[in-house]
């Protein structure tokens, strides 16, 4: 068994709850901005997730009210004017990397986002796959309010196939602050949830998937993602091949046993 449960990260806050990996960004007093120490971090964590047989589900919650307000101005913005292209294009691929390693760590990915959620921590959530939100939830894909493209770390990509279209061009547009009650309208956010059991909450839910079929989340997740490509007949072979490989797993026998017996099913994730 490959476990990464112990893991003692520098950059971000870490613990554990059961099969839960719960996660936050540092420093608070600046609503946990990122570094390109902390994407970096975040970036490797997230690949080494899909070997953990140890950790059924993320949580990446808030931390003192915020969830993040983006690349840090002095760490990352300031250095960025000085480089030249070649240097600008390997952090801009860093960010995308860290996308990337969500997308594929084979993990469900909850966000429960409190407080500001801007930048590069909008995209964050945005590559999650299920998102609580508080009402004072504040989320900004603010990119040309500060003289760039809106297309960041998979923008244009990801955010017309949650929202649509329309709504997403006008965010990555005008960078204007979408609301908690906006996003939950608009399909970003799953749950508006009080402030004080927001990550309770997200936790809890994670809980429910870590103790679940975790082979299966893990091939779910995959299909979600690499069907975004697909046409609709290379989308059901696709599914016909993952399904029977579940098929083939100890949790659907298991699942089959506790049907019979009129019990509930416990997974193993084998």
């Amino acid at each position: 068994m490959n476990k990464l449960a112990s893991i003692s990260p520098k950059y971000f806050n870490w613990r554990m709850e059961n099969k839960v990996a719960v996660i936050s960004l540092l420093r608070p007093d600046r609503k946990n901005p990122l570094t390109f120490d902390s994407y970096a971090e975040l970036r490797d964590m997230f690949r080494d997730l899909v070997y953990a047989d140890d950790i059924g589900a993320v949580v990446f919650t808030s931390n003192g009210g915020n969830f993040c307000s983006g690349g840090d101005v002095h760490d990352i913005i300031a250095p960025l004017t000085k480089m030249d292209m070649k240097g600008l294009l390997a952090f801009t691929r860093m960010t995308g990397d860290l996308v990337k390693a969500m997308i594929n760590c084979g993990k469900p990915i909850i966000t429960a986002v409190d407080g500001v959620c801007v930048g590069a921590g909008a995209i964050i959530a945005m590559a999650s796959d299920i998102r609580f939100a508080s009402s004072q939830a504040k989320t900004a894909f603010l990119f040309t309010r500060v003289g760039l493209a809106g297309c960041d770390m998979g923008a244009c990509a990801m955010l017309p196939r949650i929202i649509g279209q329309g709504h997403a061009a006008e965010l990555l547009y005008s960078g204007r602050t979408m609301t908690a009650e906006e996003g939950y309208q608009w399909g970003f956010y799953n749950r508006l949830i009080e402030a004080d059991q927001l990550e309770s909450e997200a936790i809890k839910f994670a809980d429910g998937l870590a103790n679940g079929p975790t082979f299966a989340h893990g091939i779910t997740k995959t299909q979600l993602n690499q069907e975004w490509s697909m046409s609709l007949e290379q989308a059901i072979e696709a599914e016909a091949q993952a399904q029977a490989i579940c098929m083939q797993t100890q949790d659907f026998e298991r699942a089959y046993r506790a049907f019979v017996k009129k019990q509930k099913p416990v997974f193993e994730g084998d």
